[in-house]
């Protein structure tokens, strides 16, 4: 398991949580309330901040909870925080559901994941090498 080092700025009751030993993600709280109407979307601030080595990326995702007991998704899922920014996390919320959600400071509404990456060389050519699937595309592969 590799481990690395995040620098965080947050207030104590916003610091992401891991809500058990070994998840992949760490959850991200909202910093202040809001109400998302339904079709509505809302960016929350989360009040954390954070630096990254290079080579890695932050992904939020959504919380499996809040789409399927509340319609409530990360509308960009999963958004990109790249190594080099440093300004505050805000997470864009949808609500897909028929009924009004309201969220309160502490909520927490998506969840993060830190991610190594590898930057490709690209290679112009002028035609493609050919594969098994070559152009075939959505919905080529039948639905069972």
């Amino acid at each position: 398991m590799t481990t690395f080092e995040v620098l965080i700025v947050s207030e104590p009751d916003l610091m992401p949580t891991m809500g058990n030993s070994g998840d992949a993600g760490y959850d991200l709280k909202a910093a202040s309330a809001c109400v998302i109407d339904p079709g509505e979307r809302v960016l929350v601030p989360t009040g954390v901040k954070l630096a990254m080595p290079s080579g890695y990326v932050a992904l939020v995702h959504p919380r499996s909870g809040l789409a399927a007991k509340n319609g409530i998704t990360v509308l960009n899922a999963p958004g990109t925080v790249d190594a080099g920014y440093r300004g505050e996390i805000a997470v864009t919320l949808i609500n897909h559901s028929t009924e009004t959600f309201s969220i309160v400071r502490g909520d927490r509404i998506a969840q993060i994941l830190f991610q190594r990456f590898e930057s490709p060389r690209f290679i112009a050519v002028t035609e493609l090498p050919g594969s098994q699937r070559g152009t075939a595309g959505f919905g080529s592969t039948g639905v069972k």
